[in-house]
């Protein structure tokens, strides 16, 4: 869904964190540490965000559905059009934080440059929100939050071809493990025989197909974003990371906004409101609190970062992963089965296996930094990212 397309900044901070220990090590001045109080505090907020919301963004989800709702399409843009959100937050951050005086930051791409990353990755970001609406459409939530957790195996497999992914022996690990809990729920025949006709079989397949994609698609996407803020953008700056989120959400709204005018459900949509279970105004409720749920995710995600590193928040969102399925067991009473229980062990395994890597090549590359101290500076790219808002 759209924590992938949220977890963007989580994949992309190793290389930021890598400046940060070249910067401290070459700076005779000694740095200003922040009171380590304020700082826990902020980061505990920050893992409430990311706990809480990424498993409340998709439960609400599927409750939009179980209580009537039917369009994919008002499903889908729920996820995106709380981006104004991320603009609050980047101005909050901007106004706390000193700029950098740096001439070489002022640098920036071009607007066609900015306007074709943004278009680019705003359709794809709009492609795997609708998938993963199909998705929660026709699969319980249990199933569906456990395939759509593979997006880390593509994530590693799509990054091997566009940013030069290494295939340690903990990759390759995480991908098998996470291979192997997708299809355990693929080939899980309690769901798909307890479908009594065609109708629904084809929908259940149809979910899975989706759900796939999705999780495909996320993968593809967070490998994309990597590389443009490397390539493009080369700038790893709270302001270029909310920005890249919030325009490109931007960019998928309007898409998905079109969507739903070109299929004509908009036309579905008050008498969607009017026949809702729960009645109108909760109907409003849910829409919105999955809309402000999945910002507040995605702040959780990027504070955690900027606070800590991309691996201690892939750490957190790792944890976050068995609540959704035990969640909606309580909530809408899935069956979870052996299969699935089985699923989420091999799927916390390949998630562990993948951050412990980047967690062995983070800490490789700040001891060979700190082999340099007292020789010739290494080149650092641009951004510091906790202290310049450009």
């Amino acid at each position: 869904m759209c924590s992938g397309q949220q977890n963007i900044e989580a994949n992309l901070a190793d290389q930021e964190e890598m400046n940060n220990t070249m910067e401290i090590e070459s700076s005779p001045i000694p740095q200003v540490q922040p009171k380590n109080c304020k700082r826990w505090l902020r980061i505990s907020i920050y893992v409430f965000f990311v706990l809480s919301c990424q498993a409340l963004s998709t439960i609400l989800g599927r409750l939009y559905f179980e209580n009537g709702g039917k369009s994919t399409w008002m499903g889908t843009l729920v996820q995106l059009i709380g981006f104004p959100v991320l603009f609050l937050f980047r101005f909050l951050s901007k106004t706390k934080t000193p700029k950098s005086t740096d001439i070489s930051l002022r640098k920036f791409p071009s607007f066609i440059t900015l306007g074709s990353v943004y278009i680019v990755t705003g359709l794809l970001v709009s492609a795997n929100s609708y998938m993963s609406s199909v998705g929660l459409l026709y699969l319980p939530v249990s199933t569906f939050s456990l395939i759509l957790a593979s997006q880390l195996a593509f994530t590693a497999f799509f990054s091997y071809f566009l940013n030069s992914q290494k295939f340690t022996p903990f990759i390759v690990n995480s991908l098998f493990l996470l291979t192997i809990s997708s299809a355990l729920l693929v080939v899980n025949t309690d769901e798909s025989q307890s479908t009594t006709n065609v109708s629904s079989r084809v929908k259940y397949v149809i979910g899975i197909i989706c759900t796939i994609g999705a999780s495909a698609g996320i993968g593809l996407l967070l490998s994309l974003v990597q590389l443009i803020l490397r390539k493009v953008l080369k700038k790893h700056t709270v302001s270029t990371v909310m920005d890249l989120v919030a325009y490109q959400s931007l960019v998928a709204s309007c898409v998905v906004l079109i969507g739903l005018f070109a299929s004509g459900e908009w036309k579905t949509l008050t008498s969607e409101m009017e026949n809702y279970k729960l009645g109108k105004a909760p109907y409003a409720i849910t829409l919105a609190s999955i809309a402000i749920s999945w910002q507040v995710y995605t702040i959780g995600v990027v504070g955690l970062i900027f606070e800590s590193s991309s691996v201690f928040s892939n750490s957190i969102t790792a944890v976050g992963l068995p609540i959704v399925p035990v969640v909606a067991v309580i909530v809408f009473g899935d069956k979870m089965n052996t299969s699935k229980i089985f699923s989420i062990i091999l799927a916390i395994w390949g998630f562990i296996s993948f951050v412990y890597q980047h967690y062995l090549d983070e800490k490789k590359l700040k001891l060979s930094h700190t082999d340099h101290v007292g020789g010739p500076p290494l080149p650092v790219d641009e951004g510091r990212t906790n202290i310049q808002i450009v």
